[in-house]
C-alpha cells in the first residue's frame, strides 16, 4: 500500500476488522491446518512482490487493543504511522499485539503520548469507533481481510499483487 500511495497518491483510510472477536468459538484443528498450509504461498508472495520477509507474531490474539489504539492514533493524526508500525510489529517482528506493553511501545515510537494512549484503550467512544467499522464490514458482506474498497464502491477482496492495485486505481479514476 506504501507502494501505490507514493505511485499513485492514493489516500488511505484503515478500518476495523476483528478476524477472531473474543467470544467466537475456537477454531478446529483442520481449518488451523488449512490456514497453516496457506502461509508459505503468502510469504513467498510477500517476498516476490513487495521484497518483505514475514516473521509473524502469535496466530490467534485478540487483536481489539491494537484496533482501538489505531482509532486513538487517528485522533491525534497518527493513525497511519501507528497502524503502519503495528503492522510491522506484528508482521515482520513477530510481536504479540495482545501485549499492551508491546502496543505502549509502539504508541510512543510513534510520538503519542504513551500515557494517554494506555487510557484511551479503555475509552468507550473509541470502542464504539471499532464496532462501527466492523458493522460497516458486515454491511458490505466483508468476512475476511485483507479487503480494499477503491471510491467508496469498488471491492477488491483478497491479498493481491501490486500491478493489480494499479489497474483498479487506474480504472477508477477513469471512470471518475
Amino acid at each position: 500500500m506504501e507502494k501505490l500511495q507514493e505511485s499513485h497518491n492514493v489516500e488511505l483510510h484503515w478500518h476495523s476488522f476483528e478476524l477472531r472477536p473474543r467470544g467466537a468459538p475456537p477454531i478446529s484443528a483442520q481449518y488451523r491446518a488449512t490456514i497453516e498450509a496457506k502461509r508459505p504461498a503468502l510469504y513467498e508472495q510477500a517476498r516476490t512482490d513487495y521484497g518483505l520477509e514475514m516473521n509473524p507474531g502469535p496466530f490467534g490474539i485478540d487483536s481489539r487493543p491494537a484496533l482501538i489504539g489505531v482509532k486513538y492514533a487517528e485522533s491525534q493524526g497518527l493513525g497511519n504511522a501507528f497502524h503502519d508500525a503495528a503492522f510491522k510489529a506484528y508482521w515482520q517482528e513477530a510481536a504479540a499485539l495482545d501485549d499492551l506493553d508491546v502496543l505502549t511501545a509502539i504508541a510512543g515510537a510513534v510520538g503519542l503520548n504513551p500515557a494517554a494512549f494506555q487510557t484511551a484503550l479503555d475509552d468507550a467512544a473509541f470502542s464504539q469507533a471499532v464496532d462501527n467499522d466492523i458493522a460497516q464490514a458486515a454491511a458490505y458482506g466483508l468476512q475476511g481481510v485483507p479487503a480494499l474498497i477503491f471510491a467508496e464502491k469498488y471491492l477488491v477482496p483478497g491479498a493481491v499483487p501490486y500491478a493489480t492495485l494499479v489497474q483498479v486505481v487506474e480504472e477508477v479514476r477513469q471512470k471518475g
